[in-house]
């Protein structure tokens, strides 16, 4: 009786090692058969000022989401980080929810607060050391998005464009 109670905890070690083995395994079978999303393309539709002063302005700046994935995305909100001309010009999140259909598209509004004069400063210092004008300024709009469902809560995008000023 004594030699069966001693090789006991022995043979629950092996059997604890293979269900974690077998549990391991499935967990990543599950995700190599989950949906591989693709990056949602995000580009800037407009961009204008709600209210400021020379410190702080807030700026609303209309968004439109491209859905490449064969699946709708139930967006619970969008964190992100706005450049203009390579400038930091502000950053936060768009917590409205709304859904982009399956290979279809949707826009929605974002609120910035920011620094626009600073940073529109810069970009004319910039300019001027050139020798252009300021008729278009690049962006770069970085974040992620994030889902309400799915196994993927959320899905990075690094997007640039030309935003032209008037």
């Amino acid at each position: 009786m004594l030699v069966k109670m001693q090789q006991m905890p022995r043979h629950f070690r092996w059997l604890r090692l293979m269900l974690a083995v077998t549990l391991m395994v499935m967990a990543s079978g599950c995700a190599a058969l989950g949906p591989q999303l693709q990056a949602p393309d995000l580009s800037m539709v407009s961009f204008d000022l709600v209210k400021g002063d020379l410190f702080e302005q807030r700026i609303r700046a209309r968004m439109k989401v491209q859905n490449p994935n064969d699946l709708e995305l139930a967006v619970r909100g969008v964190t992100y980080t706005i450049e203009l001309g390579g400038e930091p010009l502000g950053h936060g999140l768009a917590g409205s929810s709304f859904v982009v259909p399956a290979k279809g598209e949707a826009e929605f509004d974002m609120l910035v607060t920011a620094n626009l004069a600073g940073t529109l400063l810069k970009l004319i210092e910039k300019a001027r050391a050139q020798g252009g004008s300021l008729n278009q300024v690049e962006y770069r709009l970085r974040g992620q998005v994030r889902l309400e469902r799915g196994a993927l809560r959320t899905v990075p995008f690094d997007e640039k464009g030309i935003l032209k000023l008037r």
